[in-house]
């Protein structure tokens, strides 16, 4: 199929979802267990990467300064800035785009080759609604949650490793981040975080309600949507950065 065939269909999955729901209770509970398994599943990841994220910024950044009229404070702001509005945003949900993307994908691509969402339609369930809807919300509920602790955390990361390593004092450290800090660029992250977070998970759905085939498709679908993911993320974050900056 080429693209304006997926796209089209991509479309119609997503003007499909917005049905009244048969079974109100039913539909949250669906949606605290995606809360559950999106947010909380990813945490532990999201950590670590954050933290090894800040370290490694700061790290590079004290390399770079050489100049000794340059106040090394300034290792704190280029931290701030590079976490907040590229990598506590975009690095994170990339990877978060193989974690919960594949793992949608996966999911429902199951469900459809196994003929459970041909069961549940047959019951006169609108499954675009019931098994769709559900995931898509809570990723864009979850995931910015998550880059906001990737964004204290990073920076967290990179005052420890300074401290640690006697590049820099906390104090120091401390004085920088409040040094020319311009708050739009939390809000320019969290737009970001927003936009990701429906990209990741109604681009894997797609693939995986569509997918044809057996166990080997699925794995094709799987891939495919993370594959998707990731470019969508990269050429959206374009595009958000030239309109919005």
């Amino acid at each position: 199929m080429n693209f304006f065939t997926h796209f089209g269909r991509y479309i119609l999955m997503l003007k499909g979802m917005f049905s009244k729901p048969e079974n109100p209770s039913l539909y949250w509970k669906e949606f605290m267990h995606q809360c559950s398994e999106i947010g909380i599943g990813s945490l532990g990841i999201v950590c670590i990467i954050s933290i090894f994220m800040g370290a490694v910024s700061a790290v590079q950044t004290a390399y770079q300064i050489v100049n000794p009229f340059i106040s090394k404070s300034i290792i704190s702001q280029i931290v701030r800035d590079t976490v907040i509005l590229e990598f506590a945003p975009t690095l994170i949900c990339i990877v978060l785009a193989g974690v919960i993307g594949s793992k949608i994908a996966s999911e429902l691509g199951n469900m459809r080759v196994s003929e459970q969402i041909d069961a549940l339609e047959i019951m006169g369930i609108n499954t675009k609604t019931y098994l769709v809807l559900p995931k898509i919300a809570a990723a864009i509920t979850t995931i910015p949650m998550l880059v906001v602790i990737a964004m204290v955390l990073g920076i967290y990361g990179g005052r420890l490793t300074v401290s640690l390593s006697g590049i820099l004092t906390s104090d120091s450290y401390d004085r920088g981040l409040k040094e020319a800090f311009v708050s739009y660029n939390v809000f320019f992250a969290l737009i970001k975080a927003y936009t990701f977070a429906f990209i990741i998970s109604s681009i894997p759905a797609y693939y995986g309600y569509y997918v044809k085939g057996g166990s080997l498709e699925i794995g094709r679908s799987s891939t495919t949507s993370v594959v998707v993911s990731c470019v969508v993320i990269l050429l959206a974050d374009y595009i958000l950065a030239a309109l919005l900056l």
